[in-house]
């Protein structure tokens, strides 16, 4: 009768040792990517190619006289 407990103590040992090495969790997922800038450049940019425009204008106008 105890050779029989274990017999059934050793089969259950590594049977639980195989079902807790099946289920292994794997590390957690990768982080996602940075979201992109938001950089607000609609209308600051008119702005900018205003002031290159006269300035490019004055430029060529004290270049001329």
């Amino acid at each position: 009768m105890i050779q029989n407990k274990k017999i059934i103590a050793s089969i259950l040992f590594l049977l639980i040792s195989f079902v807790s090495v099946a289920q292994t969790m794997s590390g957690p997922p990768p982080p996602a990517p940075p979201p992109p800038p938001g950089l607000p450049i609609d209308a600051g940019i008119y702005l900018l190619l205003g002031i290159g425009l006269v300035y490019g204008i004055v430029k060529t106008i004290r270049s001329k006289a």
